[in-house]
């Protein structure tokens, strides 16, 4: 039984589709799998139980990776095709059975959305990562046991969304404080190489025996075994803050320019901040995201602090 699935080219999109990805493989246990994705989110597929193949699309003039993309499979009889992408050329594979991305709908979080795909009834699916024994490993060299950990992720895909690395400094110095949140915690950051620049003053205010500065440094499924040795993260609405909801950290997702009730962290132990300002108030007249500065500076630091005492309170990760 073949089954192929395609997902998103970024990293949060992807994470996010893969609860419906594991409902597939739990409903069909034993089927080989391919999956289509971006090279940005190639690396959280790595360990997917019994994957035949990974497709690597990269982006082609003229759309051409589409149409690699069927060369590469159209030699195969599908039992399922799941297309989150809604490729027109995956609608000519051979496939039992083909399920498609439906309209965009900006009522529903996109997990809802996606197990609309398969016509999941109930809880729709949550984000599944899977690890192998030696990302864990890997994880317990990078952060051995010690200090509970605060994972902080203080990038995102656009500036507009990001929290001043300022802010994060002054967070992460209550939080370790003595009457803090997790007194003496040491801190994990995680972002990608060419984001270092912006962050570099907020990993200099860490005190080096406490600072573990794991940004450009360790793949994605890494930095997954690496959040489930963690106690809470923090981050801006990014890939990053997706991969730590999947990985069961206690998650507090940070929002702005950005909707929550869109793209919030999914699961039981997850929350979302925002700033006073509602998603339709904080943009200004000719809103570009590509060149916009933060626009989360009505996001104090006490409220973020508020608000993770109150996540750590549900989740029981609280200091006693």
């Amino acid at each position: 039984m073949n089954i192929l699935f395609i997902t998103s080219t970024r990293i949060g999109d992807a994470v996010l589709s893969t609860g419906l990805l594991n409902r597939i493989l739990e409903d069909n246990p034993g089927a080989r799998v391919t999956v289509v994705c971006g090279p940005a989110a190639a690396g959280l597929f790595e360990a997917v139980p019994n994957l035949e193949r990974l497709i690597v699309m990269e982006k082609m003039l003229f759309s051409l990776h589409w149409l690699r993309m069927w060369a590469l499979s159209v030699g195969t009889f599908w039992h399922r095709v799941v297309d989150l992408r809604n490729a027109p050329l995956s609608y000519l594979l051979a496939a039992r059975r083909q399920n498609h991305m439906g309209p965009r709908d900006d009522s529903v979080h996109r997990v809802e959305r996606l197990a609309r795909v398969l016509a999941i009834e109930g809880d729709p699916p949550g984000p599944k990562l899977w690890l192998s024994p030696d990302h864990r490993a890997r994880a317990e060299r990078l952060i051995p046991d010690g200090p509970p950990v605060l994972a902080i992720g203080p990038t995102a895909n656009w500036e507009a969304k990001t929290w001043r690395p300022d802010r994060f400094a002054q967070l992460c110095e209550r939080i370790a404080a003595t009457d803090g949140l997790l007194p003496g915690c040491r801190v994990v950051l995680f972002g990608r190489d060419d984001e270092r620049p912006g962050v570099v003053g907020l990993i200099e205010t860490i005190p080096e025996e406490r600072r573990i500065d794991l940004i450009g440094r360790v793949g994605l499924l890494d930095i997954s075994a690496c959040l489930e040795r963690s106690s809470l993260y923090i981050g801006n609405d990014s890939g990053l803050m997706h991969i730590a909801a999947a990985s069961g950290v206690s998650t507090l997702g940070l929002f702005g320019p950005s909707k929550e009730e869109l793209y919030g962290p999914w699961g039981e132990r997850c929350a979302s901040v925002r700033t006073p300002q509602s998603f339709d108030a904080i943009h200004p007249e000719g809103f570009d995201h590509r060149t916009s500065e933060s626009l989360m500076d009505g996001l104090t630091v006490e409220r973020v602090e508020e608000a993770a005492r109150a996540l750590l309170d549900r989740t029981g990760e609280a200091a006693a």
